[in-house]
């Protein structure tokens, strides 16, 4: 029975400090839903009609036979998570306290960004281009792998 006081206190501890290191992820997706809010306050009261954006500048930048589109609320949102998620990977693996196996958020996060850059570039080039990134992540995970 001396044992039990042992474990209790053992386990108490790994829970704190897996909630450290949750932290980061409470962060990211706190992060994800104030972006979202704050694309469509900005959608909702015209401020991106405001900022006019020099289209045929950014056409210019586009390679041939691409144009941009007008992007939609849901392609923001998408594409800020994408960003977002990155960020939190790139974190976790300079951070030490925050590091953990980082393959499905780079996974999910070139989803998202796929889901984001879909309707600019179209669906043609962004998702064979998400099929290779989450292929050379599986790759990379695969080879990193310490047996």
């Amino acid at each position: 029975m001396s044992n039990k006081p042992i474990d209790e206190k053992e386990l108490r501890k790994h829970d704190e400090k897996v909630e450290e290191r949750d932290r980061l992820s409470t962060l990211v997706w706190a992060a994800i839903l104030i972006w979202a809010g704050v694309v469509f306050l900005a959608i909702n009261q015209g401020w991106l009609e405001r900022l006019n954006l020099p289209t045929s500048i950014l056409s210019n930048l586009m390679p041939g036979g691409l144009h941009l589109f007008e992007p939609s609320a849901w392609s923001l949102i998408a594409l800020g998570a994408g960003v977002i998620l990155l960020l939190e990977a790139l974190v976790r693996f300079l951070v030490p306290a925050y590091r953990r196996h980082l393959g499905g958020n780079l996974i999910v996060a070139a989803v998202f960004i796929g889901l984001g850059l879909g309707n600019w570039y179209g669906w043609e080039i962004v998702w064979p281009l998400i099929l290779i990134a989450v292929g050379v992540v599986v790759l990379i995970g695969g080879l990193s792998h310490r047996h």
